[in-house]
């Protein structure tokens, strides 16, 4: 999934002409930290909550400042991964997007970039979810699919979360069978240490919903 698959069909851009108070109350509206800058199709940058809230002025055209912008942006074919990583770095809301000739074609917001998560990592298919804790060292693909596979399962998605400091890491991973009795039976012979497990619907439901939310926190800090 790339970027201008997953624009906003309905957050849109500032243009100078707007006033403070139409960019609060957009942000408002959409609940969102920041918006672009949009001169016809050129990107002037990204303004902030805070960066209104310093001007002072709620009814005067946001051209008539001064402004000291921030332009992050990703292209429309990058995909979701290396958005996701700008928006982090950015810690932004939402991120504006730019074809091949650098002109503004939309934004993306935190809830667009959610759902397209959502789908690549196959969120809305049957299965169920298998942690793994183990040492980066030990760490084989190759293996765990041969094993998972062995049973008569396919890995739908898989993402490695590691921790500061430590030689552990957790290797999440979403097969297409919801009884796993079989495959946690066969990691268990290789001696793989299975620190959770999520069957049911509603387990899977708090698991994802716990790792939006930290997302989200990760993202507002």
């Amino acid at each position: 999934m790339i970027a201008k698959e997953l624009l906003s069909e309905f957050v849109t851009p500032l243009r100078t002409s707007d006033t403070a108070n139409k960019a609060l109350q957009w942000m408002e509206i959409y609940r969102i930290s920041h918006l672009p800058i949009v001169n016809d199709k050129e990107l002037l940058g990204l303004i902030s909550d805070s960066d209104i809230y310093d001007l002072n002025s709620p009814e005067e055209p946001i051209g008539n400042h001064s402004l000291s912008l921030s332009s992050p942006y990703v292209f429309e074919d990058q995909h979701i991964f290396e958005v996701v990583q700008k928006v982090s770095d950015h810690k932004l809301t939402v991120i504006p997007v730019l074809n091949e000739k650098k002109e503004y074609v939309g934004l993306i917001t935190l809830q667009d970039l959610l759902v397209g998560l959502a789908k690549v990592t196959n969120v809305e298919k049957h299965g169920a979810i298998i942690v793994i804790e183990m040492n980066i060292r030990d760490y084989s693909l190759v293996e765990i699919s041969q094993i998972i596979e062995s049973e008569e399962a396919k890995i739908l998605s898989l993402y490695i979360s590691t921790t500061t400091d430590s030689t552990k890491i957790d290797v999440t991973i979403k097969v297409n069978q919801d009884d796993i009795s079989r495959i946690i039976a066969s990691l268990n012979r290789y001696n793989y240490i299975i620190k959770h497990t999520f069957l049911d619907n509603s387990d899977l439901n708090d698991f994802y919903k716990d790792r939006l939310d930290s997302l989200f926190r990760f993202l507002n800090t």
